[in-house]
């Protein structure tokens, strides 16, 4: 669990235009992905179900809530310990559903999406029941420093489960709005998956913004316990600018627009130029989701506004590349660091953000101008890659950071659950202190492997101690790992070819790796394949006028049309949803056929009229 953190101050920066390719490197990103998702499956409080793959743990908490009248079964412990704490939580959830929301399609395409999306239910699960009335949430069961007296495993603690709300007389704007945008997050994943789930967690985000905004004040003022251990340094002005965007994104309710728009000054989101991006400090990660609507033609009549918030993106941005004007420290060994208890949070919050805006930019067509040069999108996926490295294993101590990731990692994690023999192995009863004397000072290897989890990591000299009492650099947190699962699936897929700005379009759990595409074979036909264009979205940057233009190819024939080739001149700007084969398009490799009947859509976007398409070939099977 979590101690303080930092705030840094503001810095200028700049924009601009370009690209370049990207070389992936050579860790087995799929490896780790399935990793790092099967970490949450250890982390489960509550009955667990027969899909449990973590097996070595057992149901645990089945009276949490009953003291307050609250079914409060479920959820995740947030680290090392046996507590639920709703702000940590909330975070996990709304970057587990962002990394779906970016990265879905590579999720599908490794097999880990399902995964996701169990990982992310389970959060989301307890999050509703945490919300029984609009205007009161539970957001902690269980108190720390009686936890942090015993060492027990989750199933034989003895510890108090005492559950603590926040209401319009205790409020909690940054637990609240973290958890709206939480639940607005969610439903974007599951909208298309189970529609009434979606809508269930839209009603809950919309209720608990408007709690957040209405009732103002620290959720650690009301629930004081957690102040020694996830306290809100930075106040609830950025929470509420997250639960807006998100809401906004979800919905595309112009009161979310209006709301970044008109209260960005007022709350920090256009003056905060951050160094750091985490469960308590969420301006970087406004300022990025603000600037992707700017980019996409969406800020409206904010668009001087959100420019500014695109600036306080782009400060953090050049700050962790060390090219701006106030940069993030690093070890000698490259890996960002901002303080001694977990840092490994930090890094892999900021290497998420990092990849998303290299390919919003890469969409835009944009680079990034920092106050020592331009940097190129790839540069910033290259260096969130060599920060994922990094964790991985390509550090001075040849250590991976995720534990049963490689050969040499962590074997003494600060955490009960792994470092005490499994329930199931031997049911004996673990005591309160009886746990510290058996288990907690054991000089071996924990009996039970926390497949997945990311530790706290080295100090600020590369420096690393495998012991389970030193719980700064020892203990993971869920919180770690839940930006990962969009950054590993990013680098394991290996390509930048799809448009970040088009709105989301989440594949099937089950989606197979896409297949190869082979050299068509040509058989005019052409009246059978009918196309038809429209203007989608128009906006204005810089003075010009742009345009994105929607094209619709539809199979009119009663046969499956394969080996398409278009034709499309006319063109000044990105295109997305057909893939480049010479002079012409085909369509993408995990598209590569048309039933009949059946259509696909492509998008680009310049400042003149519609491109000119046309056919070329195609065969009908």
């Amino acid at each position: 669990m979590e101690k303080l953190v930092r705030l840094c101050l503001m810095g200028p920066l700049f924009l601009l235009v370009g690209l370049l390719p990207l070389v992936m490197g050579g860790h087995n990103y799929g490896d780790a992905l399935s990793k790092s998702i099967l970490f949450f499956e250890a982390q489960r409080s509550g009955y667990l179900p027969s899909s449990q793959r973590i097996r070595w743990r057992g149901h645990s908490g089945l009276n949490d809530g009953k003291s307050v009248g609250v079914n409060l079964v479920g959820g995740y412990y947030d680290a090392g310990d046996n507590v639920k704490f709703g702000l940590p939580m909330a975070f996990t959830v709304t970057m587990m559903s962002w990394s779906v929301i970016e990265y879905g399609k590579q999720l599908a395409a490794s097999g880990e999406l399902g995964h996701a999306l169990d990982a992310i239910k389970w959060g989301t699960d307890y999050l509703i029941k945490a919300h029984p009335e609009p205007y009161v949430f539970y957001g902690e069961v269980g108190d720390g420093n009686t936890d942090h007296y015993c060492w027990q495993r989750p199933e034989d603690m003895t510890t108090s489960r005492q559950a603590y709300r926040i209401d319009p007389s205790n409020p909690g704007s940054d637990l609240a709005g973290e958890t709206a945008a939480a639940m607005a997050a969610a439903s974007m994943v599951f909208r298309r998956y189970n529609p009434s789930y979606a809508n269930t967690l839209l009603s809950h985000a919309y209720q608990l913004f408007d709690f957040a905004d209405k009732y103002r004040g620290k959720y650690d003022s009301s629930i004081t316990v957690a102040q020694k251990y996830y306290r809100s340094v930075s106040g609830y002005a950025d929470e509420l600018l997250w639960g807006a965007a998100w809401l906004y994104k979800a919905t595309n309710n112009q009161y979310y627009l209006n709301y970044l728009g008109k209260n960005g000054d007022a709350l920090g989101g256009t003056g905060w130029g951050m160094t750091q991006f985490g469960w308590d400090v969420k301006y970087a990660g406004v300022q990025t989701l603000v600037a992707k609507f700017l980019m996409g033609g969406r800020a409206g009549q904010h668009a001087s506004v959100f420019g500014k918030y695109q600036e306080k993106a782009e400060f953090f941005m050049c700050s962790c590349l060390g090219k701006g004007s106030r940069n993030v420290q690093k070890t000698p060994g490259g890996l960002i660091y901002l303080q001694s208890w977990n840092n490994l949070q930090f890094v892999t919050s900021a290497s998420f953000l990092m990849t998303v805006y290299s390919d919003y930019l890469t969409s835009a067509r944009k680079t990034l101008k920092c106050a020592s040069g331009n940097v190129q999108p790839s540069e910033m996926l290259r260096f969130a890659q060599s920060q994922v490295d990094y964790i991985l294993g390509d550090n001075p101590r040849a250590t991976s950071y995720m534990v049963g990731y490689g050969n040499n990692y962590p074997r003494q994690v600060h955490h009960r659950g792994s470092s005490i023999v499994s329930i199931k192995v031997n049911p004996s009863f673990v005591t309160c202190r009886g746990g510290y004397a058996t288990w907690f000072s054991r000089k071996a290897s924990d009996p039970n492997l926390l497949v997945g989890a990311i530790v706290g990591g080295p100090d600020a000299y590369d420096n690393f101690a495998d012991e389970r009492d030193n719980y700064e650099q020892t203990e993971p947190a869920t919180y770690n790992n839940a930006p990962l699962l969009g950054l590993l699936a990013r680098l394991h897929a290996g390509h930048s070819g799809y448009n970040q700005l088009l709105p989301v379009n989440l594949p099937s759990p089950r989606s197979k790796p896409a297949p190869r595409y082979f050299k068509p074979k040509t058989a005019p036909k052409y009246k059978q394949i009918a196309v038809v264009q429209k203007m989608s979205a128009s906006w204005v940057s810089g003075g010009k006028t742009y345009y994105r233009y929607s094209t619709v190819v539809t199979n009119k024939s009663w046969k499956t049309l394969r080996n398409l080739r278009i034709s499309i001149t006319k063109l000044y700007g990105p295109l997305w949803g057909l893939a480049k084969y010479g002079k012409s398009y085909v369509l993408p490799a995990w598209n590569r056929s048309l039933a009949p009947g059946k259509s696909i859509e492509f998008h680009y976007i310049h400042s003149a009229s519609p491109a000119y398409v046309s056919v070329l070939s195609y065969t009908l099977t």
